[in-house]
């Protein structure tokens, strides 16, 4: 008999981690879903990811509360507009201020947390490496470091009988890429949540990086967008 596969999902509720949860169940893993509560003014994401993670049968789904405000210094979670209107070239130049310090390194070591706790070898999330916003810790160096440190800094990782993996497979997909893969896996993509500055009623503003980056790619794979969008 074979032995459950356990792996920690990231899963904030957004289109990229809603495909993560259908790829890392494909494959033949058990998920144990993680979000997290961290002061973003999107907080209407934890309720989706909890509707996402229900639909998907999941067990155990873990919302975390840290409280990433504290340190502000981003449009999500400090007072601070969130850019609207960028192009393809502007979205593509720099870090934006959308970006939060830390989060990717902060919400990691909490899913290797619970990976220890629940005897899962294996941690799911969804950064992506091309059509992205330019974060830093969506790189493929962020996360190769990462899993050193994650056999490094733990006790399986030091005893175990094999190495604890960070496994990303959205990390070299178009936006497009992402949603022909979710859908061949059926992902309802209108039950997802991307936007950066939602309405209070979980509609996409249609305007943010996000938006514009979600709309592009259901343009781009050809298949129709059931979106809610404001404009």
């Amino acid at each position: 008999m074979t032995s459950e596969k356990i792996a920690v999902v990231l899963l904030s509720g957004g289109l990229d981690s809603a495909t993560v949860l259908a790829i890392a169940q494909e494959q033949g893993f058990t998920p144990v879903t993680l979000t997290f509560r961290y002061g973003q003014r999107h907080a209407a994401e934890i309720d989706v990811a909890a509707r996402l993670a229900k639909k998907a049968g999941i067990k155990r789904h873990v919302v975390a509360d840290i409280d990433l405000r504290a340190f502000g210094g981003s449009a999500l979670t400090a007072d601070i507009d969130v850019p609207k209107h960028r192009s393809d070239a502007e979205i593509g130049e720099g870090i934006p201020i959308t970006y939060v310090p830390a989060r990717n390194t902060v919400f990691l070591s909490y899913a290797l947390a619970l990976a220890e706790t629940t005897k899962a070898m294996d941690v799911f999330i969804g950064v992506n490496a091309l059509d992205y916003s330019g974060y830093p810790d969506c790189r493929p160096e962020f996360v190769a470091a990462f899993e050193t440190v994650m056999n490094l800094a733990t006790k399986v990782g030091v005893e175990g009988e094999q190495p604890l993996k960070l496994h990303t497979p959205l990390i070299d997909m178009t936006k497009a890429d992402i949603v022909r893969k979710g859908t061949s896996l059926g992902v309802d993509y209108g039950e997802t949540l991307s936007c950066y500055d939602p309405t209070p009623d979980g509609d996409h503003c249609g305007e943010c990086d996000a938006c514009h980056l979600r709309k592009k790619g259901f343009v781009e794979a050809g298949i129709s967008d059931p979106t809610r969008y404001v404009n």
